[in-house]
């Protein structure tokens, strides 16, 4: 790191990425920040400076002490255990040591006593939502959203035609004449266990589970104009259901209320779509599938004059990025539903689902709210 960028840094003042102490000593205190940023974004831990912004300053004794105390820390101190890069910098006031804290990949980090720190603005605190703790691990790959049990649904809840018409098609052979009971079938598919349906089997082959998971739904509203109105709206419907009813009511809704062209159909043709189909179908699928199942919260698509917009609840997973959702890079966040997708829906659950779109159809935004927590497809309708 240059003098001079050390100097900028300090000069705009702590926040989620940069913490100042004048000194350290204290091992616990020093994991707590290290985990802290290892469960957020990363960041620096800059030591001799205090929190007004002073160079309080290090001697180089001072240096070979806190390397140490530095190293022991992120092996002893954190688990599972990081691997801080420290760099010693000379300043007039004396020396700084700058402490970088990659952002973690084996979330969630924590503390000998097992409490998980997370950033919030420039402060720490401890992580205690059930949800944020959830989402840490889901990240890890140590848990998914979708195979959460429902504590409230059971097999008796299972849509017995539904599923058996699936069995069939999809296997050859009829549910009846299998030599194990449904709740066996229905485990061994991963879509439960001990009696109880995960959030898949419910939202795969669930009946009436509008009533039990009242979040997972997808609010669909058309506006007259640009923006949310409260007061005006031109068509709403809230589409629960099985995930293949789900899809087919909300891809319709989306159809029914964009504008089509004539081209060089004749007048008493119903004209073209302007945007083509198989964009909606790859990103309603997309935020059915790849959505936040941890989040109690629905989907939402709502029709502009000039835009459409389909809010899904969860930013994207891990380390993916928007330029690698658009390369066909893909992370599955959801991989019991994302398996049966392939048998249900238009989903290859290959990463091209958005290139396919984006090729069909090149007035297409992304946007991720890591904070608010959702991920968002904006398609330009705009004339």
């Amino acid at each position: 790191m240059e003098t001079s960028e050390l100097i900028e840094i300090i000069a705009r003042d702590e926040d989620s990425k940069h913490q100042f102490k004048a000194n350290v000593t204290n091992e616990i205190s020093l994991a707590q920040e290290m985990i802290a940023l290892s469960n957020t974004l990363g960041g620096m831990i800059i030591i001799g400076v205090s929190d007004d912004g002073s160079i309080f300053g290090l001697t180089r004794k001072d240096m070979g002490r806190l390397n140490n105390l530095v190293s022991n820390t992120g092996s002893q101190q954190v688990k599972p255990s990081i691997n801080p890069i420290t760099e010693n910098i000379a300043l007039d006031n004396g020396l700084v040591m700058v402490v970088h804290i990659l952002r973690g990949i084996s979330k969630p980090y924590m503390d000998k006593n097992g409490v998980i720190w997370v950033k919030n603005g420039a402060d720490k605190r401890k992580a205690t939502a059930r949800e944020e703790i959830q989402r840490m691990f889901q990240n890890a790959g140590l848990i998914h959203g979708d195979e959460t049990p429902v504590s409230n649904l059971t097999i008796a809840d299972i849509d017995t035609r539904l599923f058996s018409e699936f069995y069939e098609k999809q296997y050859g052979e009829a549910l009846t004449e299998q030599q194990l009971p449904l709740k066996q079938i229905v485990e061994n598919l991963n879509l439960s266990r001990d009696g109880f349906l995960n959030v898949a089997g419910a939202i795969l082959f669930g009946k009436n589970i509008s009533y039990k998971l009242p979040a997972f739904i997808v609010k669909c509203v058309t506006y007259p104009d640009i923006d949310i109105d409260e007061d005006r709206y031109i068509d709403s419907q809230d589409i629960s259901g099985t995930l293949k009813n789900v899809f087919d009511d909300t891809l319709g809704f989306v159809l029914r209320n964009i504008r089509r062209v004539q081209n060089d159909q004749n007048v008493n043709s119903l004209g073209e779509l302007e945007i083509p189909k198989v964009v909606f179908e790859e990103l309603i699928v997309n935020a059915l599938i790849h959505r936040d199942y941890f989040i109690s919260a629905p989907i939402k698509i709502f029709v502009f004059i000039n835009r459409i917009e389909i809010i899904s609840p969860g930013h994207l997973p891990n380390n993916l990025t928007i330029e690698n959702i658009k390369n066909g890079n893909s992370n599955i966040r959801n991989p019991i539903l994302a398996s049966f997708a392939t048998k249900l829906l238009p989903y290859r659950g290959l990463g091209s689902g958005i290139r396919r779109a984006i090729k069909a159809y090149n007035k297409i935004d992304f946007f991720e709210d890591r904070n608010g927590n959702i991920f968002k497809a904006i398609i330009d309708n705009d004339h």
